[in-house]
């Protein structure tokens, strides 16, 4: 078993403490996609569609979505529990991992693809065809920011993690996002004292350095 990853990116970010927070080994390659190791023959050899982090079973199977590949392992190895106990906690874990998923992580990653020079001919993720920037998309993405902050700092004024009393993967992805916006170079809000609060306790985790 093998994980392609890419140190500090979000989404292999997500896999990797995860994988911490359990305390699980892997073998990790690092695949730079900024210098388009993404796109070379071998690693599409690997993974076709170029994204990463993918992982790679020992019957070979490729799992290349970084949620499923912790729902993986968080099949085999059911505890600590990161995804819900039962059908209500995992449900309301899968919401609010999700709504961070796209209303901040997505929409980061929309200012950064379209930005970024190094991205120019490749705003879409992956090994596909070259892709145009498109400012526009950007601008969308700075307007819709503030919004995501301004909810993420509301729900943990009335609950101590993203999802609920307890950190889970939903948390995972709301602290791989918050750091992705630095790219962008935003942060959060100084008077957001709740995320704030939350921030400093869930960097403070052992798991935090792993990503």
């Amino acid at each position: 078993m093998k994980l392609y990853g890419m140190n500090r990116a979000p989404n292999p970010r997500r896999v990797t403490i995860f994988l911490a927070e359990k305390g699980i080994p892997i073998e990790i390659e690092e695949v730079n996609v900024a210098e388009g190791g993404n796109r070379t023959p071998e690693y599409l050899a690997v993974n076709p569609r170029g994204l990463i982090p993918a992982l790679v079973l020992d019957d070979g199977t490729v799992i290349d979505e970084s949620i499923a590949i912790c729902r993986y392992f968080e099949t085999l190895h059911p505890e600590p529990n990161l995804m819900g106990r039962d059908a209500k906690e995992a449900a309301v874990v899968e919401c609010w991992q999700r709504r961070i998923e796209f209303d901040g992580l997505a929409t980061i990653a929309s200012v950064y693809r379209n930005t970024q020079p190094l991205f120019a001919n490749r705003a879409q993720p992956g090994g596909g065809p070259d892709t145009a920037q498109i400012a526009e998309l950007a601008e969308r993405g700075r307007l819709l920011l503030p919004g995501f902050f301004t909810m993420l700092n509301e729900r943990l004024g009335g609950s101590p993690y993203v999802a609920g009393d307890r950190y889970t993967i939903a948390d995972i992805t709301a602290t791989v996002a918050i750091d992705f916006a630095r790219w962008i170079k935003v942060r959060i809000p100084e008077d957001h004292a709740n995320t704030l609060r939350w921030h400093a306790e869930v960097t403070d985790r052992p798991s935090y350095a792993a990503g």
